[in-house]
């Protein structure tokens, strides 16, 4: 079976092509086109996103076929981002997904967004399959999930104000670092100067309690506004008037790295502990902090629980995590009809109540 599945919830347009069946599938081709445009205005501009997909998809779309070295009459499914995410955006990938299928009698197959992100590491590690707690970690997104079975899914936790991502880009541009920030902020918090002034600074962990049981309305949520505001006034002390001093900048990116990863850590670890999981699956964008990794493992092996993290290709948004979700629906006898629509938010299909 060949599967195309197209990707434009945001500023990557994106085209895969999946070959095969179930958890044999196998990646044909996978085409990624960044807009680098954003990092100018320090984040995404909606119109402008949605322009740049207009100009983008077909020959994106025509490259991924290229690649798999497949003719699009092959094709047996479009599977395509429907949500959440910027809805012009998401209309291109969706209108054009709609009149591709039409035009070559195949079914199209509509995809949360956040749902491919539990699909992404499988496509690189066999074992990264249910069960598993899924921590997913993106610009847009940040939650805690039980994974029981592909389709059967628990929320535990989630953000209450800023993503994880969202939080990185938004310290990144306190500290005068670029965008996206995530991976300026590791790059900084790693530099010489940042390991000799660890203790410089210290900030709370969000939501972060020992008194916190099961049950309690913030045990697996969290809030990162206020780690925020806390960069914020450091910066503010180290230097009102003018550029921060790298020296500090290096320290306050540490100190901010370290509050957010060890409250991502410890309430994933809680989930492993509740469920007995013996997998942690890590998804998203902020899934490539190779130091959130590294300290999820660290915190988990105890626990008996193994972690598994996408590439940093397949950790980004991309159309190959969408062919994978959209192949699994597809075998179950999901169709979705030519009224699909584009959503800005839409809950994860298969939540359990």
């Amino acid at each position: 079976m060949h599967v195309l599945g197209i990707e434009t919830s945001c500023d990557e347009t994106s085209a895969a092509v999946l070959s095969g069946s179930g958890e044999d599938a196998s990646l044909a081709s996978l085409v990624i086109l960044s807009q680098d445009v954003h990092a100018v205005f320090g984040g995404v501009v909606p119109e402008i996103a949605s322009r740049a997909h207009l100009t983008a998809i077909v020959p994106v779309v025509e490259r991924a076929l290229a690649d798999a070295r497949l003719n699009q009459s092959a094709l047996e499914a479009v599977a395509v981002t429907n949500g959440p995410g910027l809805v012009g955006a998401l209309l291109v990938g969706v209108s054009f997904a709609k009149a591709f299928a039409f035009t070559l009698g195949v079914p199209v197959i509509g995809v949360h967004h956040m749902e491919g992100h539990l699909f992404a590491t499988a496509l690189e590690e066999r074992d990264a399959v249910p069960p598993f707690t899924a921590l997913l970690v993106s610009g847009g997104h940040t939650l805690l999930l039980d994974v029981a079975a592909w389709g059967e899914y628990r929320l535990l936790g989630r953000t209450r104000d800023d993503a994880a991502g969202e939080a990185f880009d938004k310290v990144a541009k306190l500290l005068g670092l670029p965008y996206p920030g995530g991976p300026a902020i590791e790059r900084e918090a790693s530099a010489d100067v940042a390991e000799n002034r660890a203790n410089a600074y210290r900030f709370a962990r969000p939501m972060l309690r020992r008194d916190q049981r099961p049950g309690d309305a913030d045990y697996y949520d969290v809030s990162f506004s206020g780690l925020k505001t806390a960069v914020l006034n450091a910066v503010r002390a180290v230097d009102a008037s003018g550029p921060i001093d790298p020296t500090a900048r290096a320290a306050i990116a540490r100190a901010f790295q370290d509050a957010l990863i060890e409250t991502l850590v410890e309430k994933t670890a809680r989930a492993v502990r509740q469920f007995g999981r013996s997998r942690v699956v890590l998804g998203g964008g902020v899934a490539g902090n190779r130091t959130l990794v590294e300290a999820m493992r660290a915190r988990v092996a105890p626990l008996g629980a193994a972690v598994f993290a996408p590439s940093s290709r397949l950790a980004t948004d991309n159309a190959a995590m969408i062919a994978r979700a959209g192949l699994f629906h597809l075998e179950r006898g999901e169709r979705s009809g030519l009224d699909l629509n584009a959503f800005a938010s839409i809950p994860i299909p298969g939540l359990a109540d």
